[in-house]
């Protein structure tokens, strides 16, 4: 080929967008090109000095500058680390359950009974904070909780849902090809409600989508996944099977964070945590047991009470 022809490349090297991002970054301090790719077309002349240490990127232009907070993670990582956290843990259990006696497994559920029960109460301590109590016409607090429990109840069994989570679980039991003794179903329900309950699910999902930091989501994919390895070493593969559903509660709260931002008060959070606590008991009563409540059925109490508290406050 002619030399006049052939061009060399000034850079002939092919990195990625991520590498070429990181690349112009590391730089102290130095203006922006179109060679840069998009990024560096859109800030084509400003001037930019990025702080490794903190992260954050300054842009300099006539006497005019801005701070940007610079991360190379994606909305929806705190849920994706979850999921994994949850999947490992029960594969972890499954494996190890496979040694434990019939009867040491009966026990292990018994203590998981009384330990979502223990955490249940921590789950209904709002009730009776000051603060909860306060943002509310006096003496109406338990009242709004019963009032959400109820009307939730009514609405969760007009739709069926423990039904149809049921044959949800059921229809993954023939995909996983599991047999039809084992406690799959009872697994994937019991697990799948204890991980979508609670304010962590909702509030690091919200933090998430909000681009302001995972930190609740991975202390709750810890929680999760010792919580995995206990109930899938007696329960089975029907806890691995709870990440769908995990998947799309905390995907539907992060959009939430995403588009609409900080929409729920302190109260509206706190009188979730609180009929979330109720539906633990119930879980628990269900794996001492004691009671069959259709937990499922009560779901939609989930977003009755911060609506009646939206109402009352």
């Amino acid at each position: 080929m002619p030399a006049w022809i052939r061009r060399e490349s000034p850079n002939p090297k092919i990195e990625s967008p991520k590498k070429r991002i990181e690349t112009l970054f590391n730089d102290k301090s130095h203006r922006f090109a179109p060679r840069h790719g998009v990024m560096g077309t859109v800030l084509c002349g400003l001037k930019k000095e990025f702080n490794e240490e903190s992260h954050i990127l300054t842009v300099y232009r006539k006497g005019y500058s801005r701070q940007m907070p610079i991360s190379f993670s994606f909305v929806g990582i705190g849920t994706s680390i979850n999921i994994v956290a949850i999947l490992v843990g029960a594969s972890i259990g499954v494996i190890a359950g496979s040694k434990v006696s019939k009867k040491s497994q009966i026990l292990i559920t018994d203590i998981l009974g009384l330990i979502t029960i223990l955490g249940a109460a921590s789950s209904l301590a709002p009730l009776w904070s000051k603060s909860f109590q306060s943002s509310l016409p006096q003496s109406s607090s338990l009242l709004v909780i019963l009032a959400s429990m109820l009307i939730g109840g009514l609405i969760g069994s007009l739709l069926s849902l423990e039904t149809r989570l049921d044959a949800f679980g059921e229809n993954l039991r023939v995909r996983f090809k599991a047999s039809s003794q084992s406690s799959f179903v009872e697994g994937f329900v019991s697990a799948s409600l204890l991980f979508v309950i609670g304010p962590l699910a909702i509030l690091g999902s919200v933090s998430d989508g909000m681009s302001a930091g995972i930190e609740q989501l991975v202390l709750k994919s810890a929680l999760d996944f010792f919580a995995a390895m206990a109930f899938a070493s007696t329960l089975g593969w029907g806890v691995a099977a709870s990440a769908i559903p995990v998947a799309i509660y905390q995907g539907f709260w992060t959009l939430i964070g995403l588009f609409l931002g900080q929409i729920l008060t302190q109260t509206q959070i706190d009188s979730m945590t609180i009929t979330g606590g109720l539906m633990l008991v119930g879980i628990g009563l269900r794996l001492l047991n004691i009671k069959q409540i259709a937990v499922a059925n009560l779901l939609p109490a989930l977003i009755v009470a911060p609506l009646l508290v939206a109402v009352l406050s």
